[in-house]
């Protein structure tokens, strides 16, 4: 079940504001209030789902490829793409999602040290 009421919700009905670095029909891409890295960039779809599963049964092809295609948008307009980014995308309580919403994080700007 999607919580309405969760974070990104609210940032995506303009009740929290946010740092906007790209924004369209299908997508929001803003920095994270808490940075792990000197860029990090939280981008969440414009439908309520709660992980990558509930992202991928409620949207369309259409939607997907947008979505993925404005992931390459921001990761460009941050000057990243030469010197490397980590996409991150965790879900469920396992995976260390913090919100019930399904979100991408662009990380970057510096060295990314191994996952171990």
């Amino acid at each position: 079940m999607y919580d309405e009421n969760n974070i990104f919700a609210k940032i995506l009905r303009k009740e929290i504001p946010c740092n906007i670095v790209y924004e369209d029909d299908t997508s929001l891409f803003f920095y994270d209030i808490n940075p792990l890295f000197k860029i990090h960039v939280l981008g969440i779809p414009k439908i309520a789902c709660k992980d990558y599963s509930d992202f991928i049964e409620k949207s369309d092809s259409s939607l997907r490829s947008q979505f993925f295609e404005n992931i390459k948008i921001v990761i460009n307009k941050l000057d990243i793409s030469k010197s490397g980014y980590r996409l991150v995308s965790n879900s469920g309580t396992d995976g260390g999602q913090e919100v019930p919403h399904f979100h991408v994080h662009i990380l970057g700007g510096e060295k990314i040290s191994a996952i171990k």
